[in-house]
């Protein structure tokens, strides 16, 4: 859906209207006329990516189709009080698909407070899609020998603190933001630097282990009990 500018500002607005009109998670957004024409446009995209097999080629076509809803999105969280929005949720997991991470918490960081929920053919809740969702891309690729924004993996955490979810999937939150602090620090770090982001990766690395054993984490956690204890007698 080609957009003028014009046209980009009047939908949002009309987006921001409508959303501020209709309040809580028991009260949805169908009805309003915005909602319902990114609805349809929704539901038509989402035929598009079923014709996709390769999950490479469905993520480079969810980036292309993302700016088509930035309007609403934006209006939404500028006004919205919280009626149920399957559009937005969606949105928020097609953010998180292409790496626009940033994005993707901006979303969750407004439906969770007022419990929204995934699409029903989601079995997860919103908080656990984020979390679960976010921690495994930076596992893999702090797995490939990559890195992740811990920036990113602490917002995570502060936006689905006081969300539902199984162990498994909070370990591997816990383990993401462990590695992500473990990585920051060179073996021949000085011990001023280290040792805060070494005591941070220490308990999340000692959390996930609790909560899930065979999370994946036990190798990190013995390294950077390493350089603690190299660094103990250099601080004071």
């Amino acid at each position: 859906m080609a957009l003028t500018l014009a046209q980009r500002t009047q939908l949002r607005k009309r987006a921001a209207v409508q959303a501020a009109a209709a309040v809580g998670p028991a009260i949805t957004m169908a009805g309003a006329s915005v909602y319902e024409l990114y609805q349809a446009q929704l539901h038509q995209h989402k035929q598009q990516l079923k014709k996709i097999q390769s999950q490479e080629g469905k993520a480079d076509t969810k980036r292309k189709l993302l700016p088509d809803y930035a309007p609403y999105v934006e209006g939404v969280l500028s006004a919205g009080k919280g009626a149920q929005d399957d559009v937005l949720t969606t949105i928020m997991l097609w953010r998180i698909d292409v790496g626009d991470y940033a994005g993707a918490l901006d979303i969750a960081e407004y439906a969770l407070p007022y419990n929204l929920t995934m699409p029903d053919s989601f079995e997860r809740s919103l908080g656990c899609v984020v979390a679960e969702e976010i921690a495994n891309v930076a596992i893999k690729l702090q797995k490939a020998s990559g890195s992740f924004d811990l920036g990113l993996l602490l917002r995570t955490e502060a936006a689905t603190a006081g969300e539902d979810m199984p162990d498994e999937a909070r370990a591997k939150l816990h383990l993401a933001i462990g590695k992500a602090a473990s990585a920051l620090v060179p073996d021949d770090a000085e011990a001023v630097d280290a040792l805060p982001l070494l005591l941070m990766a220490k308990q999340d690395l000692a959390r996930a282990i609790e909560l899930h054993t065979n999370c994946g984490g036990k190798k990190d956690l013995e390294r950077v009990e390493r350089l603690l204890k190299k660094h103990a007698g250099t601080t004071g």
